[in-house]
């Protein structure tokens, strides 16, 4: 006897959040440029000590201010250093200075936030008048007036260029608390009796990471140009460190005669700050599912 045969429902697992930010992320063609961008400066910081043709410190392994050529592909500078290697291993303290400034800043810039959106009342008031004050300097004034209190160096560069980047994590982190707290979940755990320790770090933080993520990403790039700002004037890395700033600095008195000395870092500079850019822009898009891709 016939039986009929009742088709049987594909099930088609549903794509996790992840690997559709990622999806959307590859499919917008800007992000992906920048992303190149981005991973190409990284493999030549990562591969300066195999990919450097000369040591970056090392004078005289050519002549002086010789003009690009077979031996030198960028030039030399006023004191026969090769400009490629030194913009090669430039990039290693450049991305290092941007990375951790971004890190420094979300991570103080966020748990102020945090506080300042949950707790409310007088925490609230006293973060958030901290924070406006902070904002009244313009980023690169704030961060002198870190560095006369440091004193000058690599290291206190990324600590006053982080503290710079700390009111904007700040009112993004109040505002997307303010705004969680209202939601379902977030009372049902308030009236579950749950802990505000918990409250925060498992169902508020997790649901306000992506736009800290991007505006990370875009921080990064900012704080690349305040570092090569401040090594420009002398303040970050010291001779004969090859840092993006301080080979503008070398090169800005023989502008005339030799202008390769500051068109290579002020490129490979412009280059990474627009790379970032466009990768952070690209990341906004990818993770606001209300956003359609270009």
């Amino acid at each position: 006897m016939w039986s009929p045969v009742t088709p049987t429902a594909t099930l088609v697992k549903p794509r996790s959040p992840g690997s559709t930010a990622l999806r959307r992320l590859l499919h917008n063609r800007g992000a992906t440029i920048g992303l190149m961008i981005t991973l190409l400066w990284v493999a030549c910081a990562i591969l300066a000590p195999v990919i450097s043709p000369y040591d970056p410190i090392k004078m005289g392994v050519g002549a002086r201010l010789s003009r690009p050529g077979i031996q030198h592909w960028l030039g030399t500078d006023l004191f026969g250093r090769d400009i490629l290697s030194r913009v090669l291993w430039g990039s290693r303290l450049t991305l290092r200075v941007g990375f951790a400034s971004a890190c420094i800043g979300a991570l103080i810039g966020t748990l102020l936030g945090l506080m300042a959106g949950y707790y409310g009342g007088a925490a609230d008031e006293v973060i958030m008048r901290l924070v406006d004050a902070m904002l009244a300097f313009p980023g690169i004034l704030l961060a002198l007036i870190i560095i006369a209190f440091l004193g000058t160096g690599l290291n206190n560069v990324i600590i006053a260029v982080g503290i710079g980047l700390t009111p904007s994590f700040a009112r993004l982190a109040r505002g997307c608390v303010l705004a969680a707290k209202e939601e379902v979940f977030v009372m049902s755990a308030t009236v579950a009796g749950c802990k505000p320790r918990r409250i925060i770090m498992v169902h508020i933080l997790p649901n306000i990471v992506a736009p800290l993520i991007v505006l990370c990403t875009l921080s990064v790039a900012w704080a690349i140009l305040n570092a090569a700002s401040l090594s420009f004037l002398g303040l970050g890395a010291p001779p004969p460190t090859p840092e993006w700033g301080t080979i503008l600095s070398d090169g800005r008195d023989y502008l005339r005669i030799a202008p390769w000395i500051t068109t290579f870092p002020g490129l490979a500079i412009m280059s990474l700050v627009i790379g970032v850019n466009m990768m952070g822009d690209g990341l906004r898009v990818a993770l606001d599912p209300r956003m359609k891709l270009g």
